[in-house]
């Protein structure tokens, strides 16, 4: 099965190209499962409002209509956070009785931000399990949302591992007599218990996201100001090592108008679209480019299916993924201790300047931060016996010199 994700600046048309993606791949043969996590149903605009009751699309998600050979669901993420915590709540109800507390009822929650995020990447692992489906089409959030959210399960997993080791369930035996010579309760086993089962899905969900067969499509409409949105959120796609497959134009006017407006517009259009084509994170992408791809300009807001259909021509808007491909682009470690002494960490940041990078080793790990984002990684192995040296940023790429550590390093006899 392959994934598609498409995201873009707010007010890109996303929502439009994606159920455009869904179309052309129903109308080539695909069975396809198109899943928007927007408030309302934007879809209704253009697929119709839902007929008849909604069917089962994978286990535990629900699609409200079938349009066009397309199925379509919608993540409804108030019903999934009160689910969620109410079971929460269930679990452990004893520490609650403890202490007094009155457990919520489900009619008295109310949806708490961020709860749209955990709501979308649950739906993305059902979507992902869906059977008989071959290609999953997923209406993301503005472009620097989504990276948050793609980068959601590791950061969180990171976060459990650090504060609820699952080493430390080796002491349970030990746990009354821990918390007598420290002087607090120990924590029970539920949360130990909790803390893997999220471990699990998270895991599962961040396999999904880093698969080969998931692809991101970036859609934007050429001008300055989607130019500034579109280079920030790549940086940001490019720290979490999520290569863009594609960028789509969308809302391209026709060129040689003979109405100064019209003609104006087209020639800035193209001039966007031209500089996106050469930029320097055009060579991200997993097969060493960044296609860019032109869509058209209805003269209106798009309604229905057959202005759908006017809009599926560009080649290239539903992914073919090949057996060998792989959604992360890794960061490899170039060996010049020969030469210079040194092992170097190339880790590739497209668009990135020197004033918005910062890096701090703190032990195994590195907190790189590039404009808005921030991410934490850990060492390779052979880097963690090594200090850090310097740093150079050059044409896209930061080049981390790493000096081995004689304390650390392997001698020859």
């Amino acid at each position: 099965m392959r994934i598609l994700l498409v995201t873009g600046p707010g007010g890109a048309g996303r929502t439009t190209v994606a159920a455009a993606t869904a179309l052309t791949a129903a109308e080539n043969g695909a069975r396809v499962l198109l899943l928007s996590g927007d408030p309302g149903d934007p879809l209704a605009a253009l697929f119709g409002e839902p007929a008849g009751e909604p069917v089962e699309a994978a286990p535990g998600l629900a699609a409200v209509r079938a349009a066009a050979g397309v199925l379509v669901a919608r993540v409804d993420s108030g019903e999934e956070f009160r689910a969620e915590l109410v079971a929460l709540q269930e679990r452990g109800s004893a520490l609650l009785g403890m202490v007094g507390a009155r457990p919520l009822g489900a009619e008295e929650l109310t949806e708490l931000p961020g709860a749209e995020q955990f709501a979308l990447l649950r739906a993305l692992r059902r979507a992902a399990a869906a059977p008989g489906t071959d290609l999953v089409v997923v209406d993301m959030p503005p472009l620097h949302q989504t990276v948050a959210t793609l980068a959601l399960p590791a950061q969180l997993r990171r976060y459990l591992a650090r504060l609820l080791p699952a080493e430390r369930q080796a002491a349970r035996a030990l746990r009354p007599v821990l918390a007598q010579l420290a002087g607090v309760p120990m924590p029970a086993q539920w949360l130990y218990e909790a803390a893997a089962r999220w471990d699990e899905e998270l895991a599962a969900v961040q396999a999904v996201i880093e698969a080969g067969t998931t692809s991101l499509h970036v859609v934007a409409e050429p001008g300055p100001g989607a130019d500034a949105a579109l280079r920030t959120g790549l940086l940001g796609l490019a720290l979490e090592q999520l290569p863009v497959r594609a960028v789509v134009a969308n809302r391209m006017v026709p060129q040689g108008s003979p109405d100064p407006w019209l003609a104006g517009l087209g020639a800035q259009q193209e001039k966007y679209a031209a500089q996106w084509a050469g930029s320097e994170w055009a060579g991200a992408g997993p097969a060493g480019d960044v296609p860019v791809l032109p869509l058209g300009h209805l003269g209106r807001d798009p309604a229905g299916p057959d202005d759908l259909t006017r809009l599926t021509g560009a080649d290239g808007l539903v992914p073919q993924v090949s057996a060998d491909s792989r959604a992360r682009r890794e960061w490899v470690v170039e060996d010049r201790l020969a030469d210079d002494g040194v092992l170097v960490w190339v880790v590739p940041l497209p668009g990135a300047r020197k004033r918005d990078l910062d890096l701090v080793r703190r032990g195994d790990e590195l907190l790189l931060a590039a404009g808005p984002y921030r991410r934490i990684v850990p060492l390779p192995s052979v880097l963690r016996r090594c200090t850090v040296s310097g740093a150079a940023l050059a044409d896209g790429v930061l080049r981390i010199r790493f000096t081995p550590d004689p304390d650390l390093w392997p001698r020859r006899a």
